[in-house]
């Protein structure tokens, strides 16, 4: 049984308790990782915590269960694999931050990993999305903190949240946004749509979007379907005035026998493109608000079509 040992690291311009604590939250690592698409706690303890992550692999969209352990004082994040996805059999390792100086540190990213009945071509597949992600992860994980440590990052990173409420229940809400095939013949604003879902609650959606201005942008998204009451989301075709783009769909119940349907968003901008887009007057402040402005119309537009569907289904 052959079970692979490998590590990388990386220094980072940001104190060691900075970084651990970005490291310990997973709620933020969509954000931060380009290989996660989402995560969810489904249980948490006194420095125990059980997740569900879904990210790529080799460009691949994978998802597992880890139980996490965190060690604050010294440092460290023990993960192990609960549920894995073929063709890795048992996977874990180690997050560990080690001061480098009052404002330096080096993380190291240690795994070790098995492939099912010791496949040679698997493991080499292992290999390989360990290799790629590993480094992806520690690249952004560097340029995120050492960004945010040195206050570069004003107000490139925004959220924004529109909201709507049904009469009638979540579960026809849901069905509207998360049957994303057929949104070509139920939203004006979608010209086609490529729907893939290669496991349950786990979509691929690639879309044609007309803008108001009649343009048409392509987008690319992985979706995570939770239930009725979730759907989150992360593009990865991204329009130049973007560099992330992720949100989520929920629905949930009021207890007056309607339903409040919410998409939220969380993005960054792109600064190199903003004179390129809107001008060489353009500032900070006008692309936010250009991006807002395109993304919430789309939003309210989807809502309102939902809104229609459930209270028409109701």
């Amino acid at each position: 049984m052959t079970t692979r040992q490998v590590e990388h690291e990386i220094t980072i311009g940001a104190p060691a308790a900075t970084v651990y604590r970005l490291l310990a939250d997973v709620s933020h690592w969509p954000q931060i990782f380009p290989p996660t698409l989402h995560v969810e706690r489904e249980e948490t303890g006194e420095n125990q915590e059980r997740i569900h992550i879904w990210a790529t692999a080799n460009g691949e969209p994978k998802n597992w269960t880890s139980r996490r352990t965190l060690d604050p004082g010294r440092l460290r994040i023990v993960f192990r694999q609960e549920v894995t996805t073929a063709p890795v059999a048992a996977m874990g390792g180690t997050w560990i931050v080690e001061p480098q100086g009052a404002d330096t540190s080096r993380v190291r990213l240690l795994h070790d990993y098995r492939a099912i009945d010791d496949d040679p071509q698997d493991l080499q597949w292992i290999d390989k999305a360990v290799d790629t992600n590993s480094t992806a992860e520690l690249a952004a994980l560097k340029d995120n903190v050492e960004q945010a440590h040195a206050a570069e990052r004003e107000d490139l990173l925004f959220s924004f949240t529109d909201t709507v409420e049904i009469n009638g229940p979540a579960k026809d809400a849901f069905d509207f946004v998360n049957e994303a095939g057929r949104w070509p013949e139920r939203l004006p604003h979608v010209a086609t749509v490529r729907f893939e879902e290669p496991a349950p609650g786990l979509q691929i959606l690639e879309m044609d979007t007309r803008a108001k201005d009649g343009s048409v942008h392509t987008t690319k998204s992985y979706r995570v379907a939770l239930d009725t009451h979730k759907i989150a989301y992360k593009q990865v075709t991204l329009p130049a005035l973007m560099t992330l783009h992720t949100g989520c769909w929920t629905f949930t119940d009021t207890g007056r026998g309607t339903t409040e349907a919410a998409s939220q968003h969380t993005v960054s901008i792109n600064t190199a493109n903003i004179a390129r887009i809107l001008g060489e007057d353009a500032t900070v402040a006008d692309a936010r608000a250009y991006v807002h402005g395109a993304l919430s119309t789309n939003s309210r537009a989807t809502l309102g079509h939902a809104k229609d569907y459930a209270e028409r289904t109701h």
